[in-house]
């Protein structure tokens, strides 16, 4: 438990941030229990082995960057490698949320205007979720927030309207200063009760949970924002990405829109 601790101070000092200390260090603390405890080559190897027949390649790979800081932790000179996955040309339906759907969450906020608004911010910037704690009063004047995110400082713009209604909901709650959503309590909002919240709205509103997520939103913002401007190099630098790469993968259409690519190529007689 203490190197744990150790570890997470360790994520914390490389600027790591806090979802994915508590990541990383769930990913560890799995290791070390179906492990034994055992931190020797062959033995995370057969381990790998394992997660790979249980689990998708993302999650594998979520795994192997999680053990590998691990690794560096403890001052090891060997890593493990990471699963190879071909790119996906679409993204499955299941997955993907549309602007229509988008705004058949909002009606079904119905009178939880908080979540609406949280909703329409991530929505409407492309923000992460860990960055929803910028968003405060003094931001609101300000008309921008700055995020701090991995080493890297970015302003970003908040539409007026949005500005209009947070200031309006701020009055109404007696929010006069620090962050804007949070919960009876004063306390910030988190991922898990953003994310609860989210799953009872998708519900009445009729979408497939698979498409209801905090970060969705923010693939749903690179979507609608790349189909207005297609401009890709600005989309990264608002979306926080260093690699460009990461940018594309955002902006990946669904099985329809691809199978509608591929049928009107002409090319079967």
């Amino acid at each position: 438990m203490e190197t744990l601790q150790q570890f997470q101070m360790y994520l914390k000092e490389n600027e790591k941030s806090s979802s994915t200390q508590k990541c990383y260090v769930r990913f560890v603390s799995n290791m070390l229990r179906d492990t034994n405890g055992k931190i020797e080559k062959e033995c995370l190897l057969d381990y790998r082995a394992e997660l790979i027949h249980k689990y998708s390649s993302s999650t594998v790979n979520s795994y192997m960057a999680a053990l590998n800081a691990y690794l560096a932790f403890l001052g090891k000179d060997w890593r493990l490698k990471f699963v190879k996955v071909q790119k996906k040309v679409y993204i499955e339906e299941s997955r993907d949320l549309t602007k229509k759907e988008y705004e058949k969450l909002l009606e079904a906020c119905e009178k939880n205007t908080r979540m609406s608004l949280v909703i329409q911010t991530i929505g409407s910037t492309g923000i992460r979720i860990s960055e929803l704690h910028y968003v405060t009063v003094k931001a609101l004047e300000k008309g921008k927030i700055q995020v701090i995110c991995k080493g890297k400082i970015r302003e970003i713009l908040l539409p007026d309207l949005l500005i209009k209604r947070l200031m309006e909901y701020c009055e109404k709650e007696g929010i006069y200063e620090g962050e804007v959503f949070v919960t009876r309590n004063g306390k910030s909002m988190d991922r898990s009760n953003i994310w609860r919240n989210m799953k009872r709205i998708c519900k009445r509103a009729g979408i497939c949970e698979s498409k209801v997520y905090p970060h969705n939103l923010r693939h749903l913002f690179a979507k609608v924002y790349y189909e207005k401007e297609k401009d890709l190099p600005k989309l990264a630098d608002l979306l926080g990405h260093s690699n460009i790469e990461t940018t594309r993968i955002y902006l990946i259409t669904d099985g329809k829109s691809h199978r509608k690519q591929i049928n009107s190529l002409g090319l079967v007689r």
